[in-house]
């Protein structure tokens, strides 16, 4: 089992995006997949189609609970006949004000998730009936999507976590934004004792086929060389798939069989962590080719960009 922390303190680069574009590509593999949503405004849980949650995440990081996550867990909404639907801890309201609690926790409290994702030490009530579908190792790929700050949610993300994704957008800010994101990453890698999470990567969300997506693009990856995965491109039908609550790799419209394939390109990148599941060992090193001249099948109306310039 691997733990994927999907993070940017930015909102709007497209975390939820790539969360849900792993998950349906690891379905489509046959692999099984825990989302947890650490996000308040939940986008992760409704693009699983899951609209009447339970307790969710939030109900597990009021205090600590060895194996609580378990309790917690639901299956998703996505039709299965892609793949295994993928399971979810979900989102709700009260995340937004669980962070200042944890705040006051005079022990910290940065470590309640990773807590929560353990095994408890013996059975307890409260850790749910046998069978109950917790995490166990037959989630071969636990993706969580973290919110848009540096606060306690996102530390709980990246002490749980094994290695970290981090997402961005081809602008002004990006260069630096990573770099703060990074800079976070490393202070808890030195507080953890395994020294994770390790950066798996940087990856480009929504890179339209402009000048200006091109150049920040670039520039981004001048900034980190080599630790820049393949773009993800703006797409109508990734926004069409997650509008609908259905995984991309089900979609039926220009541009999805495209957007499918990046994602994939993605998954390989974390196939090589997750090698006990020989269905996401893909080491042939194919790469589609998703320059940045070409976007492939059908472009979402693009503003041309935020600077106001066309392709």
């Amino acid at each position: 089992m691997v733990t994927v922390a999907v993070v940017n303190q930015k909102g709007g680069v497209g975390k939820t995006t790539v969360v849900l574009g792993l998950a349906s590509a690891a379905s489509a593999r046959g692999t099984e997949v825990l989302v947890v949503d650490l996000d308040p405004q939940g986008n992760a849980t409704t693009g699983l189609g899951l609209f009447d949650p339970g307790p969710g995440v939030d109900a597990v990081l009021d205090e600590e609970r060895p194996g609580g996550l378990a309790t917690v867990v639901e299956p998703g909404g996505w039709p299965s006949d892609i793949g295994p639907t993928p399971r979810i801890a979900a989102s709700s309201p009260g995340l937004s004000i669980r962070e200042p609690q944890l705040a006051t926790d005079p022990l910290g409290a940065q470590d309640r998730l990773a807590i929560a994702m353990r095994p408890p030490l013996q059975a307890a009530p409260d850790v749910g009936p046998p069978g109950h579908p917790g995490v166990d190792d037959e989630d071969r790929l636990v993706l969580i999507d973290c919110p848009p700050s540096l606060g306690l949610l996102t530390v709980n993300a990246l002490f749980a976590a094994d290695v970290a994704l981090v997402v961005t957008e081809p602008g002004a800010w990006a260069v630096d934004g990573v770099g703060r994101m990074l800079q976070t990453i490393e202070r808890i890698r030195i507080r953890r004792s395994d020294g994770r999470p390790e950066v798996v990567g940087i990856v480009v969300d929504r890179l339209g086929r402009t000048r200006d997506g091109r150049y920040w693009d670039e520039v981004l990856r001048e900034a980190y060389p080599g630790q820049c995965l393949p773009p993800v491109h703006l797409r109508a039908a990734v926004s069409e798939a997650a509008a609908q609550s259905m995984p991309i790799h089900a979609l039926r419209r220009p541009g999805a069989a495209e957007a499918a394939a990046e994602f994939d390109v993605l998954l390989d990148r974390l196939a090589p962590l997750t090698k006990s599941d020989d269905r996401m060992c893909d080491e042939s090193g194919f790469e589609p080719d998703v320059g940045s001249d070409s976007g492939g099948g059908d472009e979402s109306p693009v503003d041309d960009d935020v600077m106001g310039r066309s392709a």
